[in-house]
């Protein structure tokens, strides 16, 4: 009778079971747990209970999404759409790898199957039954995993259509984002748009308020004016009784003061034995400071002024000094404050004759000007309005209004709060009268704050041009500067 050991078993078990060939791939390094429920079922056993199939997973994604979608913005919702695509596309993933793991099992279970048949037609008695049941096991687990395996068909369906849902989804929402963005966009511009025109039409209403501003100022003093004009007319009163009898008077005053100087021009002429001689021209105009004097012709035979050479000269009262004023060439002169007590002379020249007219005496100062001066010299400055009619010799087209600043260290000219000339007082400044002219020729200056700069300056009046001048001098006076005209000379304090 043989003997049969324990190795006999052990080598028997290993030559019957086949070794499992070295290409198949398992899912996972152990073997799945089973049990064997009712009716005889073999169950795989669940490690967490609490994890959520794959089906159960979608549906709630989708519950919530949909729940969701009303109250989601344009941007949320697209974003939400993208999350749920890649859920999508990451459970198709999983599908797949689920399918290829089914494939695996398949695989397994007929190499395990094949391996109990084999090892079913060795062994005998008990171990034959065990076999028999490990293969009836085999089947049911095979039976269980094609289940699966449809159920996973049927999930990978669902799957698939909801990520090409999820994907339309998205387009659209991109789309609708796309649209949105370009009509944010177009109504930006629209805005900006509207507020450039905005702006601009404040610039253009700011620019025409400033050009206007200006001219609505000057309508406005006109009206002012004329009102006041017209309701001095309808209220007479002493004051403006007063006021037409002082015009009445220097009108009658101007007047005998022309007759006496014509008649004392005549006089000179009849002393002079000159009344065979021909007279030809004659000086017009009041010989007092703030008026200007004029060459007229007083004979047919006269030549014209324009084509004769004039020079103006300032004559001692005793005349033992005579001096040439520098660019007095014009037949119109207005005497400044430095021809105050001198007579004034003027030699006129032709091809055939030499004339020389003189005023009937010195010049005379204007009234009450000492007094207003004066009052000035209290003053640390100050202001005169004036036009800029010259500068540097050529005309000055604009006719604003400047403001001509005299100070008692320096003389500055502005306009608005731009500064045009400033400088102190120095022997390279010049100021003198306008030397010729019309009839504004005792209105305007001559200033050269300093070599190579100059301006011609018209002032509202006479007296204003000549206080101009007297205060200007006395302060450069007071330091040690002799402030006059081109090559004029005189002692300091003049």
């Amino acid at each position: 009778m043989t003997r049969v050991t324990r190795d006999f078993g052990d080598t028997m078990q290993k030559e019957a079971v086949p070794a499992v060939s070295s290409d198949v791939v398992f899912a996972s390094s152990r073997f799945p747990n089973y049990r064997i429920g009712a009716n005889n079922q073999i169950m795989e056993a669940k490690d967490d209970p609490k994890v959520l199939s794959m089906k159960e997973v979608v549906a709630r994604e989708t519950a919530q999404l949909l729940e969701q979608h009303k109250r989601l913005s344009v941007r949320d919702l697209a974003s939400k759409f993208e999350k749920g695509l890649a859920a999508a596309a990451k459970l198709s993933d999983e599908a797949r790898l689920r399918e290829a793991a089914s494939l695996e099992k398949h695989v397994l279970l007929k190499k395990l199957r094949d391996a109990l048949e084999s090892l079913k037609g060795r062994v005998a008695g008990r171990n034959k039954d065990d076999v028999e049941e490990a293969i009836a096991m085999v089947e049911a687990l095979a039976v269980q995993l094609t289940q699966r395996e449809g159920e996973l068909i049927q999930e990978k369906a669902e799957v698939k259509k909801l990520a090409n849902f999820l994907k339309q989804a998205s387009e659209d929402a991109k789309k609708l984002v796309d649209e949105e963005r370009a009509f944010a966009r177009a109504e930006i511009e629209d805005a900006r748009a509207a507020v450039q025109r905005v702006e601009e039409a404040l610039q253009e209403h700011e620019r025409m308020s400033q050009a206007s501003g200006k001219q609505d100022m000057e309508q406005l003093m006109k009206e002012v004016q004329e009102a006041r004009r017209i309701k001095m007319l309808h209220q007479p009163s002493k004051v403006m009784d007063m006021e037409h009898e002082l015009r009445a008077l220097r009108a009658q005053l101007a007047e005998k003061t022309r007759q006496y100087l014509r008649l004392q021009k005549e006089l000179s002429r009849t002393k002079k034995g000159g009344e065979n001689d021909p007279h030809l021209y004659e000086l017009e105009g009041i010989e007092t400071l703030g008026s200007y004097l004029q060459i007229q012709p007083c004979s047919d035979n006269a030549p014209e002024v324009s084509n004769c050479s004039i020079q103006w000269y300032r004559v001692s009262s005793d005349g033992a000094k005579k001096e040439l004023i520098s660019g007095a060439t014009k037949s119109v002169y207005a005497p400044e404050p430095f021809d105050v007590g001198r007579i004034l002379q003027v030699d006129i020249i032709s091809e055939s004759q030499h004339v020389t007219l003189s005023t009937s005496g010195p010049i005379d100062p204007a009234a009450g000007l000492g007094t207003y001066v004066e009052a000035l010299v209290r003053k640390h400055d100050s202001e005169f309005n004036v036009v800029v009619t010259q500068m540097n010799g050529s005309h000055h087209p604009t006719e604003s209004i400047h403001v001509l600043h005299v100070g008692k260290m320096r003389m500055k000219l502005c306009k608005g709060r731009t500064t045009i000339a400033k400088e102190y007082y120095s022997s390279s400044m010049q100021l003198c009268g306008v030397r010729g002219g019309g009839n504004a020729a005792a209105q305007a200056l001559f200033w050269q704050p300093k070599q190579g700069h100059s301006f011609v300056l018209a002032f509202e009046s006479e007296r204003e041009r000549n206080a101009t001048i007297m205060l200007a001098r006395r302060f450069a006076f007071d330091c040690n500067i002799m402030l006059a005209g081109p090559d004029d000379r005189a002692p300091l304090g003049t």
